[in-house]
């Protein structure tokens, strides 16, 4: 109803206007940022729906103007530009519209109903309320009930007599396994399901959906809250220092703790929250390399489902051979959205619904196949009768090709358990949320029935069930959750250990690179990660008066403000306001501890400007003073009109991407000498390697021979015609993740350029 009052009121401002108000330049430039305002917050609606289904919800906030790096972005590609276009196309025709009386007198009493009429279309919509509660949750004071709610559980369980395997299965939600909604779709982990303990109506509370927040919430009873977005937790030396969680506990009580997933643990910081809690055994991608059949057996973001739990089960016979305790964790991956991934050794590779063939709802009936698998190997072991199984989603799924026909449907997560030691086939539906399930399985274990925020669904009540706003009543909690990192908040000084990528100061360590933005009663930590903006744009958003201390790699902040170092690949720290001058320090040595001064100064607003223009430069339109085009850092020598075909920078230089341009191409702003020599240093991709790489500059062209490593080659050009332009052409350009960022589509490599030279010649 809201929403159709606001666009109800939306039209209402544009014809009032548009008919009634005639010629004002003031009134009209208010009205039109007003309604195009508008707009931007439905679009944005519609987009955050698109990716999280619950609006704009906490991780959007966090992601605005984050890079969609790490997140499989070439598949939303067409979909982005689609919007833009249509928001250039919609602004145009909304300025005709309302310029339509511009040769009629003005109307005070018109415009001014207009006015309020926008306003109140902005005010109705409920884009708009999502947002204000949001920015409201962000600056609550903290002083909350909090604490009232809130329980550490005793550190152990005594005389701990079963083992846990717990399995996460990517936004792998219970909606799937409803055989009237979706038939035929799960029926081997439906079976096990309903064979155990099933609780039905597990929820999604914000700081809770997507795959780190859900395990925090599992694992520690809270929602991921922090000063920075979630999945850049990466970061941290250390996660919710101040949390006792389920692994805590678990390692307390005698138990070896271990995590398995295809993915990077690095992502996300997977690795640093489960080594913060408990965990001393890890494998992912990196350590599943040299254990698996097959280490080229993969998707764009690791290992399949069925080679990952293939491994799980090897794990459990050896743990359960050893008669230690333990817990086995895993995560599974072919079910991540958009459209997940068809493992080879599934017997039911497809599934048709609503008249076709759905990819994601193929990767459901694949997945679940593989984890039904598993779970049937462990019931018909010997050590079954020792075990907990516990299956959960880590979250509801995201924008898939089935969402939907999930949203056609009350949604909850998964979450069911199967024991060994006391089988028992029980529907539970208690009202829950995910951060319940750490306190239910530490009861099962024989351990505390509370953890956190948490609370056994099999002892106690869940405050699901105690607070009907259970939503509010968390964002309203954020302060104190966000205080549980226990950042430190004030800094003197400052140490740094680039053997280690360690800053440190008051007894707090973080990896680089790293933004601190600096207030008298606070310190806010910014990291870098694959779903973070660059920290430059994120240092753009500060104000005229922050403080701020960035640590990075020189040629990222020395072009700004010590040009010397422009292009040092260096480590450097960079202190003050950007409406001031602020300093650059070059690390030199390994190790380097430094005092933290900031200058009392003028502030200038021009500078400022300046300075934050300068930062949101695209990084293939920065340009550089330098004799040679040096692929290590962004951007080209100030020579360079346009460049194309060239991936991103990497700390030794740049691949050649024929998914971009299917040539190399570096456009000069000036015509290239007649005579010159080309020096160039690059070295071949795969089948490339010994192959002619031919090089051309207008109607000249010669071949150039590459190996596997870098190497340094002169060729001679005479370029009588002066052409601006120089190709480079990878004869065969191979689908590649090497060096990609995780969940990006796969490079088309060629050769990898380090140096390219232009040497005139008599």
């Amino acid at each position: 109803m809201s929403e159709l009052l606001s666009i109800t009121l939306f039209v209402a401002a544009i014809a009032v206007y548009a008919v009634k108000a005639g010629r004002n330049i003031w009134w009209f430039s208010s009205i039109l940022l007003i309604l195009t305002f508008f707009i931007i917050l439905n679009v944005t609606l519609v987009a955050s729906n698109y990716f999280t289904g619950d609006g704009i919800n906490d991780a959007v906030l966090y992601t605005l103007t984050s890079s969609l790096t790490g997140a499989g972005i070439g598949k939303y590609v067409l979909p982005g530009l689609g919007v833009a276009f249509g928001l250039v196309v919609v602004f145009g025709l909304l300025t005709w519209i309302l310029r339509r009386r511009k040769n009629h007198p003005h109307h005070f009493g018109y415009s001014l109903l207009a006015l309020l009429l926008a306003l109140a279309s902005v005010d109705a919509s409920s884009a708009f309320r999502q947002v204000v509660e949001l920015v409201k949750s962000q600056s609550r004071t903290g002083d909350s009930d909090f604490a009232t709610y809130y329980k550490v559980p005793h550190g152990s369980i005594n005389n701990p007599k079963l083992n846990l395997v717990y399995i996460y299965g990517e936004s792998l939600e219970r909606t799937y396994f409803q055989p009237e909604l979706f038939p035929d779709l799960a029926p081997e982990l439906t079976a096990l399901k309903d064979s155990g303990m099933d609780f039905s109506h597990t929820m999604q509370l914000p700081g809770t959906d997507y795959t780190i927040a859900g395990m925090v919430s599992s694992q520690c009873g809270i929602p991921l809250f922090a000063p920075f977005e979630g999945n850049s937790s990466a970061s941290m030396s250390s996660f919710f220092p101040k949390n006792v969680c389920l692994g805590d506990i678990l390692k307390a009580s005698g138990y070896e703790n271990y995590f398995m997933q295809g993915a990077d643990l690095r992502f996300a910081g997977k690795d640093v929250f489960l080594q913060s809690h408990g965990f001393d055994y890890m494998y992912g991608a990196q350590e599943l390399k040299s254990m698996v059949a097959d280490p080229s057996y993969k998707n764009n973001w690791g290992y399949y489902d069925d080679t990952v739990l293939d491994e799980v089960f090897e794990k459990y016979v050896e743990l359960s051979k050893s008669n230690k305790r333990f817990s086995l964790f895993t995560l599974t991956v072919d079910t991540h959205h958009p459209d997940g991934f068809i493992s080879k050794t599934c017997q039911r590779r497809s599934y048709e619904f609503d008249g076709k063939v759905n990819q994601s709802f193929s990767a459901v009936a694949c997945s679940q196949e593989h984890i039904a698998a598993l779970i049937e190997k462990i019931k018909a072991s010997p050590y079954f009768k020792n075990t907990v199984i516990v299956v959960s989603s880590d979250h509801l799924a995201m924008n898939n090709t089935a969402y939907k026909y999930l949203n056609q449907h009350e949604r909850d997560n998964l979450f069911f358990v199967i024991r060994g030691d006391k089988p028992q086939q029980k529907l539970i539906p208690v009202k829950r949320s995910t951060m319940d399930n750490g306190a239910t399985v530490l009861d099962i274990l024989g351990g505390d029935n509370y953890l956190g925020l948490g609370r056994s669904s099999l002892s106690g009540e869940s405050l699901s069930s105690v607070f009907l706003n259970i939503k509010q009543k968390v964002l309203g909690w954020k302060p104190d959750i966000i205080d549980l990192w226990n950042f430190p908040k004030t800094i003197s000084e400052y140490s740094i250990d680039q053997k280690k990528n360690t800053f440190s100061y008051s007894d707090a360590h973080f990896k680089m690179p790293l933004l601190l933005r600096v207030s008298d009663d606070k310190i806010e930590p910014l990291p870098e990660s694959e779903y973070s903006a660059p920290l430059r744009y994120q240092l753009a958003d500060f104000s005229v008066k922050d403080k701020f201390i960035w640590v990075d790699r020189c040629f990222k902040m020395a072009r700004l403000w010590e040009p010397k170092l422009a292009l040092s690949t260096g480590l450097c720290v960079a202190q003050g306001q950007l409406g001031g001058k602020p300093t650059v320090h070059f690390v030199e040595g390994p190790l380097d501890k430094q005092p933290v001064k900031f200058v009392d100064e003028q502030l200038d607003k021009d500078r400022f400007n300046q300075s934050v223009a300068m930062l949101k430069v695209d990084e293939n339109a920065i340009r550089y003073q330098a004799d040679s085009f040096i692929f290590s850092v962004p951007g080209a020598p100030d020579n360079v009109k346009q460049f194309s075909g060239i991936s991103r920078p990497e700390a030794w230089g740049r691949w050649s991407n024929a998914n971009l341009a299917p040539e190399v191409k570096i456009e000069y702003a000036e015509p290239l000498p007649e005579k010159f020599d080309l020096v160039i240093t690059a070295k071949a991709f795969g089948p490339n390697a010994g192959k002619p790489v031919p090089v051309k500059v207008g109607n000249q062209q010669q071949m150039l021979m590459l190996g596997a490593e870098f190497s340094t080659t002169t060729l001679h050009f005479d370029n009588p015609d002066r052409s601006t332009t120089l190709e480079i052409i990878p004869p065969e350009p191979q689908l590649s993740n090497e060096g990609n960022i995780l969940g990006h589509e796969p490079r088309k490599l060629g050769i990898g350029m380090e140096d390219i030279k232009i040497v005139p010649t008599a």
